[in-house]
């Protein structure tokens, strides 16, 4: 079996690593992506894998990440853009954005685009993480992306979630002429620590108190979740375009409407390569 290069952001801790510990040892080059070094460099260690540091809320640091990947690589075969976070009061990073925006969506966005061509040398998969939220609560309104009106963690969250699953759309419709196939799914709730910075009253409760065992999937089964995707075939364990309810193919009843939008895809993806290439800028929207 030829090698495969497999990148994992979010992985120091989580479904990333739980994924990237189910997959060792199968012959798979790993490069986790994280932004504590000190507990990606432990995970690393321990699995025998490579590590590189990067904090999604300085697109700078997204920049330094695409060229370090292409420093020790020529070929991506699968990337997991699986970072994401649930945060508190709105906030700007130093870019200008809205940090739930910039985190979730402008930093795998710009990573992805950065590193097409390395994705053309290799296997050429692309998995985003999404998440119920994007159906429960997420409405993507182009006018207001970074949610200037109406600010709230949890609806910023799942708008951002809900972008993960258009931007997969919009990778697949661009690009799967020339081999790349990309894929969105809901691993469900995991419990994990990704909701640590978050102020907002329901996430608190269910990530934070002893509620989270009774109602929450293990990380471990989380990782399994990811795992099927990094590893699968696309086209015969998944269609790319999709977008999946932990493994299965999540249907109307937990799909968003918006998802099938494709002048919405296709506009939100044009928002998005215009705000990643205009680095310290202020943001319209």
């Amino acid at each position: 079996m030829t090698q495969r290069t497999i990148i994992i952001t979010g992985g120091s801790d989580g479904i990333g690593a739980q994924a990237a510990r189910q997959i060792a040892g199968k012959g798979h080059r790993i490069i986790l992506v994280g932004r504590s070094r000190t507990k990606g460099a432990a995970v690393a260690e321990e699995l025998g894998c490579e590590f590189i540091g990067a904090d999604y809320a300085r697109l700078a640091d997204v920049r330094k990440l695409a060229a370090d990947i292409r420093s020790r690589t020529g070929r991506i075969d699968v990337l997991a853009n699986n970072a994401g976070a649930i945060l508190g009061e709105r906030a700007l990073t130093e870019d200008g954005h809205e940090k739930t925006f910039q985190v979730n969506v402008l930093a795998p966005f710009l990573l992805t685009t950065l590193v097409l061509d390395l994705l053309r040398q290799g296997d050429g998969v692309v998995v985003n993480t999404s998440s119920a939220s994007a159906r429960l609560v997420g409405q993507i309104d182009l006018k207001d992306l970074q949610h200037e009106h109406g600010y709230s963690p949890l609806r910023a969250y799942g708008d951002a979630k809900l972008a993960n699953i258009l931007l997969a759309r919009g990778l697949d419709a661009r690009y799967a002429g020339q081999g790349i196939s990309a894929v969105a799914f809901d691993p469900g709730n995991i419990r994990t620590n990704f909701a640590s910075e978050t102020n907002s009253a329901v996430s608190r409760v269910m990530y934070r108190t002893p509620l989270a065992r009774i109602v929450l999937t293990s990380s471990r089964e989380g990782g399994r979740r990811l795992a099927y995707f990094v590893e699968g075939q696309p086209g015969r364990d998944w269609e790319p375009g999709g977008f999946y309810s932990h493994t299965k193919p999540a249907g109307r009843r937990r799909t968003n409407p918006q998802v099938d939008d494709a002048g919405l895809v296709d506009a939100l993806w044009r928002r998005c390569e215009e705000l990643s290439a205009r680095p310290g800028s202020s943001p319209s929207s």
